[in-house]
């Protein structure tokens, strides 16, 4: 920079000045000080929040210097040096934290990288240095760090402990890419302020026994069970109470509920010490024994689980649910988000301040960053500032309903599982591994020594734990059966008692509810005469309502019967999926949009009674692994909800291909989890290309059984049984009357089964493929096989066996060469079922 630059020039004014500058180079000298951009000229009211005007600075500034009575350009940079390096700590003091358990740690508290290596450390303060006579120079503090306390100002030598302590000893945050000054400003509060962080001899008392259970969980495991995998949680003991302490602290704060996604490593003790299932059922697992109801079961450290407990700390009743998980381990992420969004939709709670989540994976920064999320890196081997982070997440969270990530660095003591032999592979890292003492016995030392604890009671607490288990494992040597239903992480109370097991409700209504969902479907909004809707829009409804008032219904009207008939019966409807607002086909039309206003819309369906459930349709992105699986979590919290998620095109399931067939096609056979999910899926050769033609039928047929020669005993509720027996639904419809039936039928069913729905797309707009009213009022239901009533039976020399839109296209072929009477053309709307009845009954 140039000694006289007019910029220099202003600012030595701005310092030196009792009446000062113009307030918009206040401005951008205060915000260029403290590492902001430019940022608008304040108002004439002075210095608004977390500001401080520059002449402020003046004190401070004349006197950093004995015997200098005047301002020099080297004390303005020496000030602004101070700033940028209070800043550089901020937001890279992370790369220089001690965060690796393995590697060097800090033995006390109060040791810093200065004090150790002699100078700050290059990484962070980078070119921002003074030098080594400046350190008993005073600086002023800037209004955005807390390290001062109650003092103002504070010699270099002490700003430099004070940040290392807080950004480079075992917690490293990355937090500065967040666009909120009020949000970074809470964060550098809770670490920078003196004495965070600081526990009673009580609460380090619990860390203790909660670390003791943890780590005595795992050892007696490994002692009873020797040659069984159950990828124990040793290196990373600390997890339990970090959990406990987020849970306790969520639950001080107002939050009921907590779910959670797990992956193997850990959850048996997550499952024991967390949520406290009972060891008895834990141990069980262990010994291979046959169960007592139905299902093949999972390995035990995929099996979730559902407690409802009193929180001892605070006191207060808290649901914990944690969700069942197959080897691909961070599926259930996006499970266990739609299950919480489900949980605070049922109970109001639209800014989440009653349910929690929390998953646990192994890739994250980047998806924080673009989140705005906070990251705290945290030592595994320091018991006490892991508690420190635990409590500012849930705050966090608490305070500004967002998302915050944890995570704990630590190691593996065993191999992957534990007949693995990590030497191997990473001879070194488990040379040093071998070498390092177990947190327990670390903790449980520094506890003695500080005086906080006994000897005598840090045995004492491992015995009673001891004993405890051993209780407990002979009890589970007593049992003779293991019960899949203990297990399950979604309960549904009360939804099957009363009921007969294999009974249908009707799903054919009243003609009168038929025309007035009609109507208000096919009517433009209210206030047409101010809500302008496209004249494309105009002409559709039109459409439609000259089809009610002839009593008939395309595929579009016959969905909306299904919908709006549901929700007049107090049942939520949820649609999601790409273009599903508009329908990819341009037929649906759900949410009309005003043509000059932007973001005015108009949803005819959540409109067609004053008690009605809520109705929520909303396009997604094109992300089908974590839209389905998110739609999987919503269609768990509630039997009574029709769950509804359509691809673009059918073949775009393939994206979610892990969630098909490790989640629905077979979460009930592993984990007795049922689920009335809806997949629409687009399908049939229409001339789009390979990518947009098949949804892949074969697929879903392939796992709609495990046996497919199994034949349920024929009896009046064989329909029912064949659809119970099954692991989901498979249909490929070809009327408007059955895609209403076959959706009620969903709620209708006394049980939850997924219903894959091959999606029609010509079939749309098809004049002949529409319904009469007469096909869908009271007394109708689904049609399962749909007869051919023009050929006569006695004439007929074959019988072809179709479904959906093939149907119509050998329709038009037939009668076009005049051969009605020669060839019977036969519907299965069902496919994944009927062939068996059918075979059966020729």
């Amino acid at each position: 920079m140039l000694d006289q630059s007019p910029t220099k020039i202003v600012y030595k004014v701005a310092i030196q000045s009792t009446v000062g500058v113009e307030l918009s180079w206040d401005s951008f000298f205060r915000n260029s000080a403290q590492g902001q951009g430019y940022q608008p000229p304040p108002s004439l009211g002075g210095p608004g929040k977390n500001e401080v005007a520059l002449t402020s600075l003046l004190p401070t500034l004349r006197g950093g210097i004995a015997g200098v009575s005047t301002l020099d350009d080297k004390i303005i940079e020496d000030h602004l040096a101070v700033q940028a390096i209070i800043r550089s700590y901020q937001a890279r003091g992370h790369l220089v934290a001690k965060v690796d358990p393995l590697g060097i740690m800090y033995q006390d508290r109060s040791t810093t990288i200065t004090e150790r290596q002699g100078s700050p450390p290059d990484e962070v303060i980078r070119q921002h240095k003074l030098n080594d006579t400046d350190m008993e120079r005073v600086f002023k503090l800037p209004s955005t760090t807390f390290i001062g306390g109650k003092d103002s100002s504070l010699p270099l030598k002490e700003i430099l402990k004070r940040l290392e302590l807080s950004y480079c000893r075992h917690i490293g945050v990355e937090f500065m890419f967040i666009n909120s000054l009020e949000q970074c400003n809470w964060i550098r509060k809770k670490l920078e302020s003196p004495g965070a962080g600081q526990l009673t001899n009580d609460q380090k008392r619990l860390i203790l026994a909660r670390l003791t259970r943890a780590a005595g969980f795992e050892g007696f495991l490994s002692r009873k069970y020797t040659s069984e995998k159950r990828f124990g949680l040793e290196g990373c003991e600390i997890l339990i109470p970090a959990m406990k302490q987020v849970i306790d602290k969520s639950t001080e704060l107002g939050v009921e509920s907590i779910i959670m996604g797990l992956a193997h490593r850990g959850r048996l003790n997550c499952l024991a010490n967390v949520c406290r299932k009972p060891l008895v059922q834990i141990f069980s697992q262990f010994a291979g024994l046959e169960a007592a109801d139905e299902g093949s079961g999972d390995v035990k450290y995929h099996l979730g689980t559902y407690i409802e407990r009193l929180n001892r700390v605070t006191n207060k009743n808290i649901r914990l649910a944690v969700c069942a998980n197959p080897s691909h381990l961070e599926c259930v992420s996006s499970v266990v988000q739609g299950k919480t969004r489900a949980e605070q939709f049922y109970r109001g709670d639209g800014e989440g301040k009653k349910e929690n989540k929390m998953y646990f994976t192994d890739s994250f920064a980047d998806v924080a960053r673009v989140v705005n999320a906070p990251i705290f890196h945290v030592n595994s081997d320091d018991p006490e500032s892991v508690i420190h982070v635990c409590n500012i997440a849930a705050e966090w969270r608490a305070t500004f309903k967002k998302d915050v990530v944890i995570d704990i660095v630590c190691y593996r003591r065993n191999g992957h599982n534990e007949n693995d032999e990590p030497m191997f592979t990473q001879p070194l890292m488990y040379t040093k591994i071998k070498k390092t003492e177990p947190i327990l016995e670390k903790y449980s030392q520094q506890l003695i020594a500080d005086g906080v604890v006994t000897p005598a009671e840090v045995q004492d607490v491992k015995e009673k734990y001891e004993k405890i288990c051993e209780d407990a494992f002979a009890s589970a040597r007593k049992e003779t059966h293991v019960k899949h239903k203990d297990w399950l992480d979604s309960p549904w109370s009360g939804f099957f008692e009363g009921k007969d097991p294999l009974k249908v409700g009707p799903t054919g209504i009243k003609e009168e509810t038929l025309v007035h969902i009609g109507n208000r479907f096919s009517s433009p909004p209210p206030n047409a005469a101010e809500f302008l809707i496209h004249k494309g829009i105009e002409r559709i409804l039109k459409a439609r309502m000259d089809m009610i008032n002839n009593r008939v219904a395309d595929w579009a009207i016959g969905e909306a019967f299904a919908y709006g008939s549901l929700m007049k019966e107090g049942i939520h409807v949820r649609l999601s999926g790409q273009d599903v607002e508009r329908g990819t086909f341009s037929h649906r039309h759900h949410v009309l949009h005003h043509q000059t206003v932007d973001k005015a819309t108009y949803n005819p369906l959540c409109h067609l009674y004053p008690d009605q459930a809520q109705y929520t349709v909303c396009n997604s992105s094109l992300s089908e692994y974590a839209v389905l699986g998110f739609e999987l979590g919503y269609s768990m919290t509630n039997p009574n909800a029709l769950v509804i998620w359509e691809a673009q095109f059918g073949d775009f399931s393939n994206t979610a291909q892990c969630i098909i067939d490790q989640f629905i096609s077979s979460g009930q056979a592993k984990w007795v989890r049922q689920s009335g999910l809806v997949l629409q899926l687009p399908h049939g050769m229409e001339g789009m290309g390979p990518e947009h033609s098949s949804a892949r039928p074969e697929r879903f047929l392939q796992m709609c059984s495990d046996d497919p020669d199994y034949f349920p005993p024929e009896s009046d509720d064989f329909s029912v049984r064949q659809l119970h027996d099954c692991n989901w639904i498979v249909a490929n419809l070809s009327t408007p009357a059955n895609v209403f039936h076959i959706l009620r039928r969903q709620i209708a069913l006394p049980f939850r089964k997924p219903l894959i729905l091959m999606y029609p797309k010509s079939l749309l707009r098809l004049p002949t493929a529409r319904s009469s009213f007469d096909e869908m009022v009271e007394g109708t239901e689904f049609k399962r096989i749909i007869p051919d009533d023009e050929a006569d039976p006695a004439k007929v020399k074959k019988v072809v066996f179709c479904c959906g839109k093939v149907y119509y296209d050998f329709k038009k072929e037939r009668d076009a060469k005049n051969m009605q009477n020669d060839v019977a053309l036969v519907r299965l709307e069902q496919s994944g079922t009927c062939p068996k009845e059918v075979k059966k009954k020729n």
